[in-house]
């Protein structure tokens, strides 16, 4: 504690390193309870360490960093912290489990203008609870005040999530050819894009009311992204993949942007409109915006944050295990495009 009466200067230029010490400590058994094994040491050291040991053979590390755009912006409008570390981890992880690997570790960036511990906790909470459903240990991470830097009440935050795989259980577009079936595994609600969209189409509406949603429409906007990792990996470690021969994270872009990240050169995919049921706030967001069906298409997930691509004679049994929906095929196409039809 600084002495009473005794000029702090990095206090006085707005950088409170006391409360970056209460942070740390606030956090602890948060960060603790995400530990598995491999993690070596504890929270405060100058990085964060982990042993593969024992774990693989030819072990391939997959890495992956994301943040959750504007969606902060409607987190800190409305006071809700709890959930937005949740959707940190998931823009990451999904990315990662697509490649078949298993998110071993994650590390996150919290800056601000001027630290708010209680809140601070919140927030890192949130990235904890995210990593106890990924099963990846929260090992490390940076919390910069910034005088200056944001407005006041605002903050940003970035992940990064490193996992393993092995060699030859890499998720490659190799064996995707044309008559392959695409499963799609719900969303919980938008995720984590096209926010700076969704907070203008939402101008002015009280998020406390329904809207038809169902629920309070903040409720629906701030739903947590969903995380997929444990269902893709306990399909991918059947000896045949569970037919699963490709996956697709449904972000930014939509499907046109990237179901066709999956495939190999030479093929696209066609999906089928009212193949899966949409959540109410699609519809309202598409009539407050006029948005077109294209729009939807190539800015938002439209219910689907997750879609695989699947031997024919295994979708029925993948998606009915997932509790997803048979939304498509793959088709020979040059131009390599995904087509709502």
């Amino acid at each position: 504690m600084s002495e009473p009466g005794k000029r702090d200067a990095y206090r006085d230029a707005g950088v409170d390193i006391e409360a970056g010490d209460e942070v740390v400590d606030r956090i602890g058994k948060h960060v603790r309870s995400t530990y598995r094994p491999g993690v070596i040491g504890d929270i405060g050291g100058f990085g964060g360490l982990f042993s593969l040991m024992g774990r693989y053979r030819d072990p391939v590390l997959v890495s992956g960093t994301d943040g959750v755009g504007t969606k902060l912006l409607l987190a800190q409008q409305l006071g809700r912290h709890d959930t937005i570390g949740q959707d940190l981890v998931a823009m990451c992880v999904n990315d990662v489990v697509v490649c078949g690997a298993e998110p071993l570790f994650f590390l996150d960036y919290f800056a601000t203008g001027k630290l708010a511990p209680a809140e601070a906790e919140r927030v890192v909470a949130g990235i904890a609870a995210g990593c106890r459903i990924a099963g990846c240990a929260l090992i490390g991470g940076e919390t910069a005040e910034m005088p200056g830097m944001y407005a006041p009440g605002h903050y940003d935050l970035a992940g990064f999530c490193v996992g393993a795989v092995e060699r030859g259980r890499i998720i490659d577009a190799t064996k995707i050819r044309a008559g392959d079936v695409l499963v799609g595994l719900p969303s919980s609600g938008p995720h984590s894009n096209g926010y700076s969209l969704i907070r203008k189409l939402v101008e002015g509406l009280d998020l406390s009311a329904e809207h038809g949603c169902g629920r309070p429409l903040a409720d629906a906007l701030m739903a947590p992204t969903r995380i997929y990792v444990k269902e893709l990996l306990a399909l991918h470690a059947r000896g045949d993949g569970g037919g699963m021969l490709g996956a697709a994270h449904i972000t930014g872009g939509g499907f046109t942007g990237n179901v066709p990240r999956m495939f190999p050169a030479g093929i696209g995919a066609v999906m089928h409109k009212g193949a899966w049921p949409m959540d109410p706030v699609w519809t309202l967001l598409c009539e407050r915006g006029a948005l077109t069906d294209e729009e939807l298409w190539r800015t938002f997930n439209a219910g689907l944050g997750m879609v695989l691509t699947v031997r024919p004679s295994l979708a029925e049994a993948v998606a009915k295990e997932l509790g997803g929906y048979i939304v498509g095929e793959t088709v020979e196409d040059a131009a390599g495009e995904c087509r709502v039809v």
